[in-house]
Protein backbone atom coordinates (compact mmCIF):
# COMPACT_ATOMS: atom_id res chain seq x y z
CA UNK A 1 0.00 0.00 0.00
CA UNK A 2 1.47 3.42 -0.69
CA UNK A 3 2.16 6.04 2.39
CA UNK A 4 -0.15 8.79 2.25
CA UNK A 5 3.17 10.55 4.14
CA UNK A 6 5.42 12.43 2.08
CA UNK A 7 9.29 12.02 3.31
CA UNK A 8 11.09 15.42 4.21
CA UNK A 9 14.17 15.48 1.84
CA UNK A 10 17.05 17.86 2.84
CA UNK A 11 18.57 18.42 -0.51
CA UNK A 12 20.31 21.60 -1.77
CA UNK A 13 19.50 20.68 -5.56
CA UNK A 14 16.78 22.41 -7.67
CA UNK A 15 13.33 20.79 -7.51
CA UNK A 16 11.83 20.64 -11.19
CA UNK A 17 8.88 19.54 -12.66
CA UNK A 18 7.93 18.29 -16.05
CA UNK A 19 6.05 21.95 -16.33
CA UNK A 20 9.01 24.03 -15.60
CA UNK A 21 11.26 22.02 -18.25
CA UNK A 22 8.32 22.46 -20.99
CA UNK A 23 8.13 25.94 -20.68
CA UNK A 24 12.04 26.82 -20.37
CA UNK A 25 12.15 24.61 -23.78
CA UNK A 26 9.07 26.89 -25.16
CA UNK A 27 10.29 29.96 -24.07
CA UNK A 28 13.19 30.86 -21.52
CA UNK A 29 11.78 34.13 -21.13
CA UNK A 30 8.85 32.63 -19.16
CA UNK A 31 10.61 30.10 -17.04
CA UNK A 32 12.94 32.60 -15.65
CA UNK A 33 9.81 34.73 -14.70
CA UNK A 34 8.00 31.61 -13.24
CA UNK A 35 10.63 29.54 -11.80
CA UNK A 36 13.60 32.23 -10.54
CA UNK A 37 11.45 35.81 -10.01
CA UNK A 38 8.77 33.48 -8.78
CA UNK A 39 6.14 35.70 -10.64
CA UNK A 40 2.73 33.96 -11.31
CA UNK A 41 0.05 36.51 -13.28
CA UNK A 42 -2.64 37.02 -10.80
CA UNK A 43 -5.52 36.62 -13.80
CA UNK A 44 -5.51 32.51 -14.23
CA UNK A 45 -6.61 31.12 -17.44
CA UNK A 46 -10.02 29.91 -17.62
CA UNK A 47 -9.46 26.62 -19.45
CA UNK A 48 -7.16 25.91 -16.95
CA UNK A 49 -8.77 27.12 -14.24
CA UNK A 50 -11.70 25.12 -15.28
CA UNK A 51 -9.51 22.01 -15.50
CA UNK A 52 -7.82 22.57 -12.46
CA UNK A 53 -11.60 21.99 -11.13
CA UNK A 54 -12.41 19.20 -12.68
CA UNK A 55 -9.16 17.65 -11.43
CA UNK A 56 -10.15 18.34 -7.90
CA UNK A 57 -13.69 17.24 -8.39
CA UNK A 58 -12.21 13.75 -9.91
CA UNK A 59 -10.00 13.23 -6.95
CA UNK A 60 -12.77 13.61 -4.34
CA UNK A 61 -15.26 11.36 -6.52
CA UNK A 62 -12.73 8.69 -6.80
CA UNK A 63 -11.87 9.15 -3.52
CA UNK A 64 -15.23 9.04 -1.24
CA UNK A 65 -17.90 8.07 -3.94
CA UNK A 66 -20.20 10.30 -2.77
CA UNK A 67 -21.41 13.55 -5.88
CA UNK A 68 -22.50 15.70 -3.17
CA UNK A 69 -19.24 16.33 -2.05
CA UNK A 70 -18.11 16.55 -5.49
CA UNK A 71 -21.26 19.56 -5.94
CA UNK A 72 -20.41 20.98 -3.02
CA UNK A 73 -16.45 21.31 -4.21
CA UNK A 74 -17.77 23.35 -7.09
CA UNK A 75 -19.99 25.65 -5.04
CA UNK A 76 -17.13 26.27 -2.99
CA UNK A 77 -14.65 26.85 -6.21
CA UNK A 78 -17.33 29.57 -7.89
CA UNK A 79 -18.02 31.30 -4.22
CA UNK A 80 -17.68 34.76 -3.75
CA UNK A 81 -16.82 35.12 -7.83
CA UNK A 82 -18.33 38.20 -9.57
CA UNK A 83 -21.66 36.44 -10.98
CA UNK A 84 -20.92 36.88 -14.93
CA UNK A 85 -21.94 35.00 -17.64
CA UNK A 86 -18.86 33.23 -18.33
CA UNK A 87 -18.38 32.28 -14.43
CA UNK A 88 -21.83 31.13 -14.71
CA UNK A 89 -21.45 28.82 -17.63
CA UNK A 90 -18.10 27.35 -16.21
CA UNK A 91 -20.16 26.38 -12.43
CA UNK A 92 -23.02 24.72 -14.39
CA UNK A 93 -20.93 23.19 -16.87
CA UNK A 94 -18.66 22.01 -13.71
CA UNK A 95 -22.10 20.28 -11.70
CA UNK A 96 -23.45 18.73 -15.23
CA UNK A 97 -20.22 17.33 -16.54
CA UNK A 98 -19.48 15.73 -13.28
CA UNK A 99 -22.99 14.72 -12.45
CA UNK A 100 -23.12 12.80 -15.80
CA UNK A 101 -19.57 11.62 -14.95
CA UNK A 102 -21.02 9.64 -11.99
CA UNK A 103 -24.20 8.44 -13.87
CA UNK A 104 -21.87 6.82 -16.71
CA UNK A 105 -19.10 5.47 -14.14
CA UNK A 106 -21.50 4.27 -11.08
CA UNK A 107 -18.74 1.33 -10.45
CA UNK A 108 -15.14 0.92 -12.30
CA UNK A 109 -13.71 -1.90 -13.75
CA UNK A 110 -10.64 -0.95 -12.22
CA UNK A 111 -9.17 -0.66 -8.35
CA UNK A 112 -8.05 2.74 -7.33
CA UNK A 113 -4.29 2.54 -5.52
CA UNK A 114 -3.42 5.97 -4.92
CA UNK A 115 -4.54 9.51 -5.89
CA UNK A 116 -2.69 12.67 -6.51
CA UNK A 117 0.58 10.53 -5.43
CA UNK A 118 3.57 13.12 -5.39
CA UNK A 119 7.21 11.70 -6.54
CA UNK A 120 11.14 12.76 -6.75
CA UNK A 121 13.71 11.13 -8.46
CA UNK A 122 17.30 11.40 -9.97
CA UNK A 123 17.85 13.18 -13.31
CA UNK A 124 20.82 11.12 -14.25
CA UNK A 125 22.69 11.53 -17.74
CA UNK A 126 22.57 8.52 -19.88
CA UNK A 127 26.57 8.46 -21.04
CA UNK A 128 27.43 8.19 -17.65
CA UNK A 129 24.79 7.01 -15.32
CA UNK A 130 25.56 9.67 -12.86
CA UNK A 131 23.20 11.88 -11.15
CA UNK A 132 22.60 15.52 -11.64
CA UNK A 133 24.12 17.37 -9.08
CA UNK A 134 21.99 20.31 -9.78
CA UNK A 135 18.55 18.93 -9.98
CA UNK A 136 16.01 16.51 -9.19
CA UNK A 137 12.63 16.40 -11.01
CA UNK A 138 9.27 15.73 -8.54
CA UNK A 139 5.86 15.41 -9.75
CA UNK A 140 2.17 14.11 -9.24
CA UNK A 141 -0.14 12.03 -10.76
CA UNK A 142 -3.84 12.31 -10.74
CA UNK A 143 -3.99 8.49 -10.02
CA UNK A 144 -2.50 5.05 -10.10
CA UNK A 145 -5.25 1.83 -11.04
CA UNK A 146 -5.10 -1.85 -10.67
CA UNK A 147 -6.98 -3.36 -14.05
CA UNK A 148 -6.09 -6.44 -16.35
CA UNK A 149 -3.50 -7.76 -14.09
CA UNK A 150 -1.57 -4.84 -14.29
CA UNK A 151 -0.79 -1.41 -12.25
CA UNK A 152 -1.91 1.96 -14.86
CA UNK A 153 -1.29 5.72 -14.66
CA UNK A 154 -5.10 7.39 -14.46
CA UNK A 155 -4.86 11.03 -16.80
CA UNK A 156 -7.92 12.63 -16.59
CA UNK A 157 -8.25 14.80 -19.42
CA UNK A 158 -10.78 17.92 -20.52
CA UNK A 159 -11.13 18.27 -24.23
CA UNK A 160 -13.30 20.40 -26.25
CA UNK A 161 -13.50 18.23 -29.06
CA UNK A 162 -12.56 14.57 -28.75
CA UNK A 163 -11.74 13.30 -32.25
CA UNK A 164 -9.54 11.26 -34.10
CA UNK A 165 -6.42 13.41 -34.10
CA UNK A 166 -7.10 14.15 -30.09
CA UNK A 167 -6.64 10.64 -29.48
CA UNK A 168 -4.00 9.94 -31.98
CA UNK A 169 -2.10 13.08 -29.85
CA UNK A 170 -2.06 10.96 -26.61
CA UNK A 171 0.87 8.75 -28.19
CA UNK A 172 2.71 12.13 -28.05
CA UNK A 173 2.00 12.70 -24.24
CA UNK A 174 5.76 12.48 -23.16
CA UNK A 175 4.66 13.68 -19.86
CA UNK A 176 2.95 10.49 -18.40
CA UNK A 177 5.48 8.56 -19.99
CA UNK A 178 8.20 10.44 -18.22
CA UNK A 179 6.32 9.50 -15.04
CA UNK A 180 5.59 6.59 -15.40
CA UNK A 181 9.35 5.94 -15.35
CA UNK A 182 10.10 7.53 -11.96
CA UNK A 183 6.75 5.86 -10.56
CA UNK A 184 8.42 2.42 -11.61
CA UNK A 185 11.70 3.65 -9.81
CA UNK A 186 9.71 5.00 -6.64
CA UNK A 187 7.27 2.36 -6.41
CA UNK A 188 9.23 -0.77 -7.26
CA UNK A 189 6.58 -1.91 -9.41
CA UNK A 190 6.16 -2.53 -13.39
CA UNK A 191 3.75 0.73 -14.99
CA UNK A 192 1.44 -1.56 -17.92
CA UNK A 193 0.33 2.11 -19.42
CA UNK A 194 -1.83 4.35 -18.91
CA UNK A 195 -5.54 4.27 -18.63
CA UNK A 196 -6.94 8.07 -19.78
CA UNK A 197 -10.34 9.31 -18.60
CA UNK A 198 -11.19 12.10 -20.99
CA UNK A 199 -14.46 14.34 -20.33
CA UNK A 200 -15.95 16.44 -22.91
CA UNK A 201 -16.90 20.70 -22.67
CA UNK A 202 -20.27 20.84 -23.78
CA UNK A 203 -20.31 23.81 -26.42
CA UNK A 204 -23.99 24.45 -25.24
CA UNK A 205 -24.79 27.84 -24.80
CA UNK A 206 -27.51 29.49 -22.52
CA UNK A 207 -30.14 31.28 -25.08
CA UNK A 208 -30.89 34.88 -24.44
CA UNK A 209 -34.13 34.62 -26.47
CA UNK A 210 -34.62 37.55 -28.93
CA UNK A 211 -35.56 41.07 -28.17
CA UNK A 212 -39.02 42.52 -29.43
CA UNK A 213 -37.76 43.83 -32.30
CA UNK A 214 -36.07 40.35 -33.21
CA UNK A 215 -39.16 39.08 -32.86
CA UNK A 216 -41.16 41.42 -34.71
CA UNK A 217 -38.82 41.18 -38.10
CA UNK A 218 -39.17 36.98 -37.59
CA UNK A 219 -43.04 37.66 -37.13
CA UNK A 220 -43.28 39.50 -40.50
CA UNK A 221 -41.50 36.67 -42.50
CA UNK A 222 -43.32 34.22 -41.28
CA UNK A 223 -46.99 36.48 -42.06
CA UNK A 224 -44.93 37.11 -45.24
CA UNK A 225 -44.50 32.99 -46.38
CA UNK A 226 -48.38 32.25 -44.54
CA UNK A 227 -50.87 31.68 -47.00
CA UNK A 228 -53.54 32.69 -44.45
CA UNK A 229 -51.48 35.87 -43.96
CA UNK A 230 -51.46 34.63 -39.93
CA UNK A 231 -48.78 33.46 -37.43
CA UNK A 232 -49.10 31.71 -34.08
CA UNK A 233 -46.05 32.48 -33.48
CA UNK A 234 -44.56 33.50 -30.11
CA UNK A 235 -41.50 35.66 -28.67
CA UNK A 236 -38.94 33.53 -28.11
CA UNK A 237 -37.77 34.59 -23.92
CA UNK A 238 -34.45 34.37 -22.46
CA UNK A 239 -34.01 30.59 -21.72
CA UNK A 240 -33.63 30.32 -17.74
CA UNK A 241 -31.10 29.39 -15.34
CA UNK A 242 -32.96 25.73 -14.35
CA UNK A 243 -33.72 24.82 -18.42
CA UNK A 244 -30.07 25.67 -19.27
CA UNK A 245 -29.07 23.37 -16.64
CA UNK A 246 -31.89 20.37 -17.64
CA UNK A 247 -30.78 20.70 -21.29
CA UNK A 248 -27.09 20.34 -20.33
CA UNK A 249 -27.63 17.41 -17.77
CA UNK A 250 -29.32 15.96 -20.82
CA UNK A 251 -26.38 16.34 -23.16
CA UNK A 252 -23.92 14.56 -20.19
CA UNK A 253 -26.35 11.64 -20.79
CA UNK A 254 -24.93 10.55 -24.31
CA UNK A 255 -21.95 8.19 -23.16
CA UNK A 256 -19.89 10.40 -26.18
CA UNK A 257 -19.20 13.44 -23.82
CA UNK A 258 -17.15 10.54 -22.06
CA UNK A 259 -13.98 8.37 -23.10
CA UNK A 260 -11.37 6.21 -21.80
CA UNK A 261 -8.17 5.56 -23.69
CA UNK A 262 -6.17 3.14 -22.63
CA UNK A 263 -2.60 3.06 -23.54
CA UNK A 264 0.16 0.36 -22.96
CA UNK A 265 3.96 1.96 -22.49
CA UNK A 266 6.62 1.68 -25.10
CA UNK A 267 9.87 1.50 -23.02
CA UNK A 268 11.73 2.58 -25.99
CA UNK A 269 10.85 6.22 -25.15
CA UNK A 270 12.55 5.95 -21.57
CA UNK A 271 15.92 6.44 -22.37
CA UNK A 272 14.92 9.27 -25.34
CA UNK A 273 13.04 10.96 -22.87
CA UNK A 274 15.98 11.26 -20.36
CA UNK A 275 18.26 11.96 -23.07
CA UNK A 276 16.10 15.27 -23.78
CA UNK A 277 15.89 15.74 -20.48
CA UNK A 278 19.25 15.67 -19.69
CA UNK A 279 20.11 17.82 -22.49
CA UNK A 280 17.31 20.81 -20.67
CA UNK A 281 19.22 21.04 -17.96
CA UNK A 282 22.07 21.75 -19.72
CA UNK A 283 20.64 24.23 -21.90
CA UNK A 284 19.15 25.65 -18.32
CA UNK A 285 23.02 25.87 -16.14
CA UNK A 286 24.50 27.77 -19.54
CA UNK A 287 21.53 30.12 -19.51
CA UNK A 288 21.97 30.88 -15.34
CA UNK A 289 25.54 31.29 -16.38
CA UNK A 290 25.22 33.67 -19.26
CA UNK A 291 22.03 35.50 -17.05
CA UNK A 292 20.73 35.13 -20.87
CA UNK A 293 16.58 33.75 -20.98
CA UNK A 294 15.66 34.31 -24.34
CA UNK A 295 12.04 34.71 -25.80
CA UNK A 296 10.15 33.12 -28.34
CA UNK A 297 7.70 35.30 -29.37
CA UNK A 298 6.29 32.20 -31.50
CA UNK A 299 4.37 31.86 -28.25
CA UNK A 300 3.39 34.86 -27.40
CA UNK A 301 -0.14 34.38 -28.84
CA UNK A 302 -0.22 30.25 -28.31
CA UNK A 303 -3.26 28.99 -28.20
CA UNK A 304 -4.55 31.89 -29.89
CA UNK A 305 -4.35 34.62 -26.50
CA UNK A 306 -1.74 36.64 -25.10
CA UNK A 307 0.95 34.58 -22.83
CA UNK A 308 0.46 35.40 -19.26
CA UNK A 309 4.04 36.62 -18.75
CA UNK A 310 3.25 39.69 -22.24
CA UNK A 311 2.41 42.62 -20.17
CA UNK A 312 5.46 41.93 -18.25
CA UNK A 313 7.61 41.53 -21.89
CA UNK A 314 5.64 44.49 -23.96
CA UNK A 315 6.34 46.52 -20.95
CA UNK A 316 10.10 46.24 -20.48
CA UNK A 317 9.69 44.79 -17.07
CA UNK A 318 8.29 48.16 -15.81
CA UNK A 319 7.66 47.68 -11.99
CA UNK A 320 4.12 49.06 -11.86
CA UNK A 321 3.16 45.92 -14.06
CA UNK A 322 4.32 43.51 -12.23
CA UNK A 323 3.34 45.01 -9.11
CA UNK A 324 -0.65 45.42 -10.20
CA UNK A 325 -0.61 42.77 -12.59
CA UNK A 326 1.61 39.55 -10.93
CA UNK A 327 1.88 37.90 -7.55
CA UNK A 328 4.75 36.20 -5.97
CA UNK A 329 4.43 32.84 -5.34
CA UNK A 330 6.99 29.87 -4.99
CA UNK A 331 7.56 27.50 -7.35
CA UNK A 332 6.12 24.39 -7.58
CA UNK A 333 3.48 25.61 -5.62
CA UNK A 334 0.85 22.84 -6.98
CA UNK A 335 2.81 19.97 -5.27
CA UNK A 336 2.71 22.07 -1.94
CA UNK A 337 -0.53 22.29 -1.92
CA UNK A 338 -1.74 18.88 -3.09
CA UNK A 339 -2.62 16.15 -0.63
CA UNK A 340 -2.30 12.87 -1.45
CA UNK A 341 -4.80 10.53 -0.22
CA UNK A 342 -5.90 6.59 -0.96
CA UNK A 343 -9.66 5.29 -1.38
CA UNK A 344 -10.81 3.13 2.12
CA UNK A 345 -9.85 -0.49 0.20
CA UNK A 346 -6.63 -0.28 -2.28
CA UNK A 347 -4.73 -3.00 -3.47
CA UNK A 348 -1.51 -3.73 -2.27
CA UNK A 349 1.47 -4.55 -4.49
Amino acid sequence: MISTQTEVIHDPRIVTTYSMWEMFRSCRKKAHLRYNENLVPLRKEAPLEFGTIIHECLRIWHLTREIEKVTAHIEAAFLGRIPSPEVKFRRQLATAMMMGYARRYPTEAFEVIALEHQFRGEIVNPATGASSRSFVLAGKIDGLVFMDGGHYLLEHKTAGLLDGNYLERLWTDFQITLYSHYIEQALGIKIAGVLYNILVKAKLKQSDGETEEEYEIRRAELIAKSKTGKTTAQRKLPESDEEYQARLDAKYDDPNMFHREQLLLSRDQFRLLQEELWDLTQQYLAARRQNLWSRSTSYCFHWNRPCGYYPICTSGGNPNVIENFYEIRPPHSELAEAVEEEPTESTPF
